[in-house]
Parts: structure tokens; sequence; C-alpha cells
């Protein structure tokens, strides 16, 4: 039963208070740190003095405990507020009334708190079947009860007696693989979660998880104590994790409710009020979220390497014998890592070497967390002088080359800060967001989707998604042409002018530097200016029209090029939203490729006419009716109900098919 007015009037106006008083500070530009620290304290007031009120002598018996992030006293305007009421036995029929009081209590006060009861043992079991139980009760807090109870609570969940650290870690890292999988694996969707995408708080948060679990770790700072982080990379942890909880707080306040996703809706307002403004080629919101996925590419790079530093303290062999491959790297526990900490300052070419390495080396799990932590530090070193180095060209264009790994390379690449650096062009698009009805990601993350897509049409064991495609790409002599016309197709994206133009002069500089013949670079060229030029003509025209498809395949001039471009555009598409990619596109796109490919056969100086087109397609079709059982007189009777453009609207089996179709339906009729 709810209590009276005047019970919960002194309690709703002081929670109402804090919060405008919050709001005003944020709006004040006070820093978002002391603000959630600062929210968790006055909710542990209220709920302290409620409980106190309404749970009379039973107070002292029990124990009121904050969990999850209230545990860790970081609370939003919209985070959940979660409790567990700890019991000294497994008998919780005794608490529930006063339990119940509580509760309703807080209700009429207008806050929503998630609860447990449960005693010691409950916090056992359910730690033991659910990882997420653990999580949250090792970071739980006391806000009001004995002491003891809570101490003997975290001591039946600590690590040497459920969920030791070794099983901990791996849990938790199987757990990240999962979330981030859910989101694409990657932090870079236009509409992103600031809690939950890959590279945002959850993945702090889950460096913090383990660390508290293995080494006993309060805080980041004290990881860099322990030498797990340099200053200056628990510096930007820091800064990214206050920008990341500046977005989360300001969205909470916007929606009134725990919203943690990054809408359009949203952007635009978020970006005025942190003081982004429109220029000449940018407007306040692109520049906003490109600030938003640079630092979300920073914290994946430190989760990757703080996860492997744990991996290494915490699974594997302190001090294994290494695997040299050369005098640059060599293999331990499973992970690359250089010879040596100056390796990428003695031998600058190593940093793209060591993509190469990896691509040859399928077998390893990845980067070590050291030899990161070198080549982030050395790729300001990658300058005009590196790019014109012939060395590093052949080192660059073996990474295109290579029969495996090109996608993760690039990946990685990207990641590390190597492939923007670089290819400065690229660089000046990483992060950049696409405001259209159409991209899903932004300019460089569908980029590699894109080259990605493109690879799998080469590697066998896709055959079966895209059979044509893999067929065309598996019979082209030189495929890594499409893979960089995939690269720089949209690299000039945000430069002002049509980014098809400005891209295809990058494209063609960026062959004729790297060794390719001037054919392959003007086909290279042409591809990156005629990227949209097959979807659009597919869609927006009418592709029975002979004329039209006369005109493209004027366009394409030869099979080679419509078979890049085919592919290319594929790729494209898909790799621009999940959502966007359908049967009907695919047919639509695989008539429009098989129309053009048929004029190129017949030769475009002497284009067919719309009659011989017509009469060629009925021929083809009445053989191949009579072959199956009509005559030419059944054939006729249907026919005679179709104008000419029938004929040029569908294909040879499509008419096939609904000729055999109407010629049963007239016999069922007769």
């Amino acid at each position: 039963m709810s209590l009276a007015p005047e019970a919960v009037k002194p309690y709703r106006d002081a929670l109402r208070n804090a919060d405008d008083a919050l709001g005003q500070r944020f709006d004040d530009g006070e820093s978002v740190r002391e603000l959630v620290a600062d929210r968790a304290a006055i909710i542990d007031d209220i709920l302290v003095a409620a409980w106190q009120k309404h749970a009379g002598d039973l107070a002292d018996e029990v124990c009121l405990v904050a969990v999850g992030g209230y545990g860790r006293s970081e609370l939003h305007p919209g985070s959940d507020i979660d409790v567990m009421v700890l019991i000294p036995d497994r008998n919780p029929d005794r608490w529930q009334p006063t339990l119940e009081r509580f509760l309703t209590f807080l209700w009429d006060i207008g806050l929503e708190i998630g609860h447990s009861t449960r005693s010691i043992d409950d916090c056992v079991s359910e730690s033991r079947k659910d990882i997420t139980v653990a999580t949250s009760l090792m970071e739980s807090r006391r806000l009001y009860g004995p002491d003891a109870l809570f101490k003997t609570m975290r001591a039946s969940v600590g690590p040497d007696k459920v969920w030791p650290s070794d099983q901990f870690f791996e849990a938790k890292l199987a757990e990240q693989k999962a979330r981030h999988h859910r989101f694409h694996d990657t932090s870079y969707n236009l509409e992103p979660n600031v809690k939950s995408s890959p590279g945002n708080l959850r993945d702090i948060q889950m460096v913090g998880w383990v660390a508290k679990r293995h080494f006993n770790v309060g805080s980041l700072e004290d990881l860099a104590d322990l030498q797990f982080l340099t200053s200056e990379e628990l510096h930007r942890l820091k800064e990214g994790q206050d920008f990341l909880w500046q977005i989360r707080y300001a969205l909470h306040r916007l929606t009134g409710r725990c919203e943690d996703r990054l809408l359009f809706d949203y952007q635009t307002t978020l970006a005025k009020k942190f003081g982004f403004e429109d220029d000449d080629r940018n407007l306040a919101v692109e520049q906003f979220m490109q600030r938003y996925y640079r630092i979300v590419m920073e914290l994946s790079r430190l989760n990757e390497m703080l996860l492997e530093l744990f991996q290494e303290a915490i699974l594997m062999e302190p001090d294994p014998n290494p695997e040299k491959i050369n005098e640059r790297f060599q293999v331990r526990n499973g992970f690359l890592e250089t010879t040596a900490d100056n390796t990428f300052a003695v031998h600058p070419s190593a940093m793209l070497e060591m993509f190469v390495v990896l691509q040859a080396r399928q077998d390893l799990n990845g980067v070590s967390a050291s030899t990161i932590r070198q080549v982030c530090s050395q790729v300001t070193a990658i300058d005009d002088g590196f790019r014109r180095n012939q060395k590093n060209r052949r080192l660059f264009m073996d990474i295109i080359h290579a029969p495996e790994g090109v996608t993760h390379g690039l990946r990685r690449m990207n990641r590390y800060g190597v492939l923007g650096a670089y290819l400065p062009e690229f660089g000046k698009v990483v992060g950049r967001m696409q405001y259209d009805l159409f991209h899903a990601y932004t300019v460089d993350e569908h980029t590699l989707f894109v080259v990605s897509n493109l690879r799998r049409f080469a590697l066998k064991r896709y055959d079966h998604e895209f059979p044509d495609c893999s067929r065309i790409m598996q019979d082209l002599e030189k495929p890594e042409l499409v893979y960089l016309a995939g690269l720089f197709h949209d690299i000039a994206k945000g430069r002002g002018g049509d980014h098809s133009e400005l891209g295809a002069k990058d494209a063609e500089a960026f062959c004729l530097n790297h060794s390719l013949s001037n054919y392959e670079a003007r086909l290279v060229s042409w591809l990156v200016d005629h990227h949209l030029a097959f979807s659009i003509t597919a869609q927006k025209q009418d592709i029975s029209d002979p004329q039209v498809i006369h005109d493209f395949a004027t366009l394409v001039g030869d099979q080679l090029h419509l078979d890049y471009l085919y592919l290319l555009t594929i790729a494209d598409v898909r790799g621009t939203n999940p959502n966007l990619w359908n049967s009907w596109k695919q047919s639509l796109f695989g008539e429009f490729y098989q129309r053009v490919r048929e004029a190129l056969r017949r030769g475009l100086e002497n284009p067919p006419d719309r009659e011989v087109l017509i009469q060629e397609t009925q021929d083809e079709a009445r053989q191949q009716l009579t072959d199956d059982g009509l005559d030419n007189t059944q054939i006729d009777a249907v026919w005679q109900q179709f104008d000419e453009d029938y004929f040029l609207r569908f294909s040879k089996s499509d008419i096939c098919w609904h000729t055999s179709l109407l010629n049963r339906r007239a016999d069922d009729a007769d």
C-alpha cells in the first residue's frame, strides 16, 4: 500500500532537487566523473535513510548491499540502481514484509530499484551458475548492516572459492566476444551503443573486472602502478572513459531514461551541446561523431593490448622459449612479437613487415601486447620518406597480394593506426560518418567491409554464398586490382567535390607509385570513378531497354571492366548496410550483368535493334518450350496475349515459365 503524501514528500523533494543540481553542474561543465560519484552518494543517503526507517530492528541483522555499477559508485541519471538484501540464513520469508515496505516506499518516492534477497549460500550457488552474478558481487559495496556478514559473503565468492581468475578471465573474454558479435564485431555502426558496442564503456569495465579478480586492484591507476599501463595509456583510457561518460550522461538527461544508443535523433543535439560548429566542409555532428569514433578506436586498441597482457600473466607460461622467425620477429606463447624493444625504431619497415609475417603464419593468435604498444608509439615514423621507400611499397603490395589474411591484415593495420599513416587519404576518413539513408558504418569501416566481401568471392570456402561472383573473381588473373579499387572507392568522402573523381586520381597515383602498369593503374582508377554506375543504372533505369544496355556496355567497353565493376558493386552494396541487400537486388544485378555481357559478346559496333533482340529472345524461348513438350500452336496462343515490351523485360527462363503456366490454366479451363 502506498504511503501518505506527507511521508514521501521530503524524499521526493530531496531527490528532485539533487537531480536538478547535478544537471546544472553538468551543464556548467563540471567533471562527469564527480557527478556520477556524487549521484551514487546521494542515492546512498536516501536508501540508507529509507532502510533505517522501514527495516526497524532487522536493519542491524541483514546487510543492504549495492551491486553492479551502483556498487562501483557510478550512477548516471538513468542508470540501474541495483541492491541486494543479504540475509544471515536461507529463510527469506522472515524478511519479506520488511523488504516489501522498503521497496514500496522507494517506488512512492520515484526510485525504481532492481533487487534480490540472498543468503551467503545463495550468493555462492548463483555465482557458480552465472558469471554475471559473480561479477556483480565482486563489485558490491555495503550500504548498511553488519560488516562481518558482508565480508563473509565477499570471501565466499572470492577467486579462491568460485571462478578462479583463469576461469574468470576465459569466461569474461568469451562474454566480450559474444557481445562484440552482436554488434557485427565493429565499433563503427552509425548509431552506436556507448555502453555495449565494441570499444565503449563495457570494454573498459572488462579490463577493470579482470584486473580486480586476478590482481586485487580497485582502479586503473593501480594497473599503472603494476606497470600494465604506461602513464600515457592511463591518461588516454581515462580521457576516453570521461568522454563516453559525458555522452551517456547527456543521453540520459536528454531522453529522461536509460538510453545508451547514440541515435541520429540525438547526435545533432549533443554535437551542439559539446561545442561543435559547422564549417565549410564538415557539419558539427560529423566532427562530433568523428571524434567519438577515433576515441573508440583508441579504446579498442587499449582493450586488446591489456587483455593480451592479462592473458600472458594469467594463462600462459611466464617465460617460454621464443621461436625465432627472423632478426626482427619471433613467436612467444602463440603471439608475434619483436625481438627487441627498439625494433621499429631501428627498422621502421618492420611496421609493414609485421603484417606480412602474420599473413604467412595463420596459426598465430595475433600480436603481443608489448609489440602493439611499440607500433602505436612508433607509427609517427611513417612519413613521406617512409611512403616513398620502394621496400615499404613492396611490403604493402605483398599484404594486398597475400593468399590469406588480407582483410584481417587491413583491419589490424587500421586498428593500430598504420593504415591511416601509410595512406594519409585513408587516415582522413577514419571515423568519418556518412549522413545518408543507406550507410550503416563509418567510411573506413564500410571500406574494409567492401574489401572483406571481395575477399570472400576469392576464397573457395565461400563459393556457396555468391556462386557467380566467386566464379568471376576466381577466374581473374589479378584480383588485387579490385581490392585496391575497394580500398580507394570512398577515400575522398568529405573532401568537397565529387568523391569518385577525386578518389580516382588518388588511386591512379598510388598504383603508379606501387609499380603497377599504366593499364592496371587506369583500370583501378576507372573502377573508383565509376563505382556507383552499375547500381544506379540497374536500379533507376529500364534494363529491358536495349539502348540502356548498349550505353552501359559502351561505358564498360569490355568484359574485364564489366567483371571488375560487377564484383565491386556487389561488394559495395552489401558493405553499405546489412539490411539493404536482398534477393531482389541480387536478381536485378545478375540480370543486368548478363544483358550487358551479351551486348559485349555481340559487339558494340553493331548494337542489336529492338526487333532483332525480341526475335532472338522468342526463338530461344520457343526452342526451350518445344523441348519441354509444347507445340507452336500452344505457344502462339499464349504469346498473342503479350506485347513486344514483354519480350524485352523478361528473360528466356521467365518467358518459358509464364508460357507453361498459362498454357496449363487454358487446358484446365477447357
